[in-house]
């Protein structure tokens, strides 16, 4: 089966808002064996709906409209559907009922007009009902075809989709499964793990496909494959996965279907072990610990973080000597050194992490050339630090040095395993 997935706005169109929608519905619908073939972003214009519902119907299966559900004149998307399938709009009662007491629980005051419209419905559609706003899903069925209109909402989309869409989808078709198997690799670039698992990309079956997921330093591999007897297929992909991991072993962190990223691994890890971890940034500004502080529990193992980002904050904060930086300068092993060992004193833990650089476009307080950045790691025992050339973009500089740092810190809890 596949599957197109619309989304409806202009504010999509020019780049106000993100769609995090599509990824969202596409990742489920992978779940359940339906491939997406498309994923497209149209205007709020009745022409543009049209052209693009009969597009849709001519090349899939099934066809998933998000957005221009609203109770505003701009949202035609209701009427338009209902104009595509020859169809009026009439008033369902249990929608209405819906909006009244969402109003009354949520909003309070009159109820507007504009309000009660959103309860019209196609006649000929199947109402996916709304708990937590006022515009109903959709879902027609025409002759095998099957379109659905959701609203554009994330946290209402998203719960129909859970609750109404896949059950739905799922009992309507035989869909196969499709299995996939990602591996998290850090410290090998995608030509060098390319080389090194070569011969073994070619022996792998052809109905497996692999793809390389470059990301900044660190590298997903994910191995694929779709069939209707999911124990066997879960078999093969294990069995090939099995493969390969001895040629990667050293740079080999995990799963992301099971652990997810390498952050997650460590949030896992520090737990398990009784250990703890502090970080103090500069030229990360924050974005490494945002890694761990944006996941829920991280403060099972999280101690606390500094950005000491001026020179200033680096002495008067963290404790970093002044003489010690005017004799190397701030960014240096030996300051990114200062910072993680004083950083693993100041919050009590067990492992730290520090960066300083340059990530551009101007050099600030070191001489040292923009993209250049130092990493140290701290324990109880040892610290020690590497010097990295990033390049010269600020953005990918400092993602590449949290990607960097996260791989640094993964080797040193996984060292012994």
């Amino acid at each position: 089966m596949q599957a197109q997935i619309i989304t409806i706005g202009d504010e999509l169109l020019i780049g106000q808002v993100i769609d995090s929608n599509s990824a969202f519905i596409a990742k489920q619908l992978n779940r359940i064996g339906i491939s997406v073939f498309e994923i497209t972003s149209i205007q709020d214009d009745r022409a543009h709906i049209l052209k693009a519902l009969k597009e849709a119907e001519e090349l899939v299966d099934i066809v998933i409209l998000t957005g221009g559900l609203g109770p505003t004149k701009d949202d035609i998307t209701k009427k338009t559907i209902a104009e595509y399938f020859d169809d009026t709009l009439v008033r369902n009662d249990d929608v209405l009922k819906n909006i009244e007491d969402l109003w009354r629980k949520h909003v309070g005051g009159k109820l507007l007009q504009v309000n009660k419209d959103q309860a019209l419905v196609p006649s000929k559609s199947k109402v996916l009902m709304n708990k937590l706003g006022t515009a109903p899903g959709m879902w027609f069925n025409k002759g095998e075809k099957t379109f659905i209109s959701l609203p554009g909402v994330p946290y209402e989309m998203s719960t129909l989709v859970s609750n109404e869409v896949v059950p739905n989808l799922k009992e309507k078709y035989n869909c196969p499964h499709i299995i996939h198997k990602t591996m998290l690799v850090y410290g090998l670039g995608e030509s060098a793990l390319a080389a090194r698992i070569e011969d073994w990309e070619d022996a792998l079956p052809e109905d497996m496909k692999l793809a390389y997921l470059p990301n900044l330093g660190k590298m997903r591999l994910r191995l694929s494959s779709k069939g209707f007897n999911e124990n066997e297929l879960k078999a093969r992909v294990d069995a090939e996965v099995d493969k390969v991991l001895p040629l990667i072993k050293d740079e080999f962190f995990g799963f992301e279907d099971e652990d997810g990223s390498a952050e997650i691994i460590i949030a896992k890890q520090l737990p398990k072990i009784g250990k703890t971890l502090a970080i103090a940034e500069s030229c990360t500004g924050g974005n490494l610990a945002e890694q761990f502080t944006k996941n829920s529990g991280a403060s099972a193992y999280f101690n606390g973080g500094v950005v000491t980002y001026s020179t200033e904050s680096k002495v008067n904060v963290l404790g970093v000597s002044k003489a010690l930086i005017d004799k190397y300068s701030v960014v240096s092993h030996e300051v990114v050194e200062a910072m993680a060992a004083n950083a693993l004193k100041l919050f009590n833990s067990d492992y730290a992490v520090a960066t300083t650089g340059n990530a551009g476009p101007t050099k600030g307080d070191s001489d040292a050339e923009i993209g250049t950045v130092y990493i140290a790691i701290a324990t109880k025992t040892k610290v020690y630090s590497e010097m990295f050339s990033l390049g010269n973009h600020r953005v990918k500089v400092v993602n590449r040095a949290v990607n960097k740092a996260l791989e640094m810190l993964l080797k040193e809890i996984f060292k012994n395993r």
